[in-house]
């Protein structure tokens, strides 16, 4: 009970610093659809966002195509064995040590399908791993157990943690850290969101713009965490005092809520630290940044849009 009350004391010490840091408590962009979420008995990709997603989808199609042939093709050659091969259907069993062609066929044959796996997966790596310049440069640091963004070039700066969480700073006194009860779920609606997106809403949201290439740089304060976003087909992990890259770029059309979640085990609270990424158009974008990164539904429903357009031409 002790070691629960000073965690909860450490957890609201954070929020309270997190309070500090952040100008608005974010709610959901009405305009958005949530397009990348997991979804119940969901046994697929979620939707691909993003070319770095697409890769990786064929690659996975492809793979799956070629295990679900081979696995067949041995399970064939197992029923014709145990029927052929039988004590009842050859009595007299052949008493050969080798079979040099059958031998050199199960060598080469692997061989070159491991080669044709190499050649089609190594670009999708390569791809992914060799990061251009980018349009938008964002800093992610991963903490116990949140997250914190910087956008360099604009001289902005948040944390964001689980709405609903021990160290959201609007959590109401009446709503139970974690738990999904009848205050939690109407503190969900009055940020926009519903009960399907407890455990996966921020507090604040990450707002990056469509057909332009992001570049993350990743690390982490503590320990090592894992910034991911299955729809973006980016994962990269965040280690103390070094400085690791990812990129990806949002197709046009793709606009929505995407989320994510910390990959790489990080302590006791690492299943409670969720991204939330908004991806908008450009000028939706602007604007948000000329509004120093204020409540993006307050952008998107154009209580600030005109103005800060304007500051922007």
């Amino acid at each position: 009970m002790q070691l629960v009350k000073k965690l909860n004391g450490l957890w609201a010490g954070i929020g309270a610093s997190m309070a500090a840091t952040t100008a608005f408590a974010q709610t959901a962009p009405e305009g958005l659809e949530i397009i990348g979420a997991p979804v119940d008995e969901g046994v697929n990709f979620q939707p691909a966002a993003t070319s770095l997603a697409e890769q990786i989808h064929r690659l996975d199609n492809g793979l799956l195509v070629i295990c679900t042939v081979i696995s067949l093709f041995v399970m064939a050659l197992l029923i014709w064995v145990i029927l052929r091969h039988n004590s009842k259907a050859n009595p007299t069993p052949a008493k050969f040590s080798h079979n040099t062609p059958i031998e050199v066929t199960w060598t080469i044959v692997p061989l070159l399908i491991l080669v044709g796996i190499g050649a089609f997966s190594l670009p999708v790596l390569f791809n992914q791993q060799r990061i251009p310049e980018g349009d938008v440069v964002i800093k992610v640091t991963g903490y116990q157990w949140y997250w914190g963004y910087e956008y360099p070039e604009h001289d902005l700066e948040f944390f964001s943690v689980m709405l609903g969480g021990s160290a959201d700073p609007d959590l109401p006194e009446d709503a139970t850290p974690g738990i999904l009860d009848d205050a939690m779920e109407a503190y969900l609606e009055s940020r926009g969101w519903s009960r399907d997106e407890f455990l996966l809403a921020t507090d604040t949201i990450l707002v990056v713009p469509t057909g332009q290439t992001i570049v993350m740089q990743v690390t982490a304060a503590d320990v090592i965490h894992s910034w991911t976003i299955p729809s973006f087909g980016v994962k990269q992990d965040g280690v103390p005092g070094r400085l690791a890259e990812l990129w990806f770029e949002v197709e046009p059309g793709m606009e929505g809520i995407y989320f994510g979640q910390c990959s790489e085990l990080c302590g006791q609270y690492h299943a409670y630290m969720p991204i939330t990424v908004a991806a908008v158009e450009p000028e939706v974008y602007e604007a948000w940044l000329a509004s120093g990164g204020t409540d993006i539904a307050m952008v998107m429903d154009g209580e600030v849009r005109e103005l800060e357009l304007a500051s922007v031409e």
